[in-house]
């Protein structure tokens, strides 16, 4: 069973899609060794997929944990799909 701030980062995931572990920290207003614990449980029982990233902002290196749902994808976007058929009403005549 999970514990109200593990079910809060996966709440948090879900809705903002993968993060590194300092954004969530900074967003759920969590310690990021708090964090790193929680994600570090989350991953073993197979909640999250988490992977070591390495970001480079200004020329500085930010290192940190990305951390993802597993299992999880998002429900499709509105709108025509990129290879679906067009109506027979929207087809093109040759000129």
């Amino acid at each position: 069973m999970l514990n109200p701030v593990e079910s809060t980062i996966l709440n948090f995931l879900k809705a903002n899609g993968p993060r590194l572990d300092s954004e969530i920290a900074e967003a759920l207003r969590i310690p990021l060794t708090a964090v790193r614990d929680h994600v570090a449980e989350l991953s073993s029982s197979g909640d999250l997929i988490c992977c070591s990233t390495i970001k480079f902002k200004d020329g500085a290196s930010i290192e940190g944990l990305s951390c993802r749902l597993s299992c999880y994808s998002p429900p499709a976007a509105r709108g025509r799909k990129p290879g679906s058929p067009r109506k027979a009403g929207m087809e093109q005549s040759p000129e």
